[in-house]
């Protein structure tokens, strides 16, 4: 996706930026649990009973914060700029580094960087290089 920069406005981020990190914060401090995305997603899957409404409400959320947003103010324009092919292959892509990587980045660089986590320390490290690298051989031709 392109960045309309004329219009990006750093408050917005930053105050995204803070909605993520107290909802991570909160669901620690009240639930015990890390708010990564593909672990929440993945034991919803085979969760016990007592573990499926708090992971329900979790993704809900999720999926619910654009439309509310909506409501509230505009969403900027979004054009993607891959083919839906190569969309799809970056999704599973994604999906694959999740399992291989032990967590995703909101679990990783979100939750685990806030409690130090050496592991989740060298696993942001390598999700912004693989970024890094992979934004720079698009764009140059490798």
């Amino acid at each position: 996706m392109a960045i309309d920069w004329q219009h990006f406005t750093p408050w917005t981020a930053l105050a995204g930026g803070m909605l993520i990190g107290a909802g991570a914060a909160l669901l620690l401090l009240y639930n015990g649990r890390i708010a990564g995305v593909s672990g929440v997603l993945g034991g919803l899957l085979r969760a016990e009973d007592g573990e499926r409404g708090w992971r329900i409400a979790f993704l809900a959320g999720l999926l619910l914060a654009v439309p509310l947003w909506r409501l509230v103010a505009g969403l900027p324009p979004a054009q993607p700029v891959a083919s839906p092919l190569l969309l799809v292959a970056a999704g599973l892509l994604v999906g694959l580094g999740t399992r291989c990587g032990g967590g995703c980045t909101s679990g990783h660089g979100v939750c685990g960087i806030a409690r130090a986590s050496p592991r989740s320390l060298v696993a942001t490290a390598v999700f912004v290089l693989a970024g890094v690298v992979t934004v720079y051989l698009l764009r140059h031709g490798g």
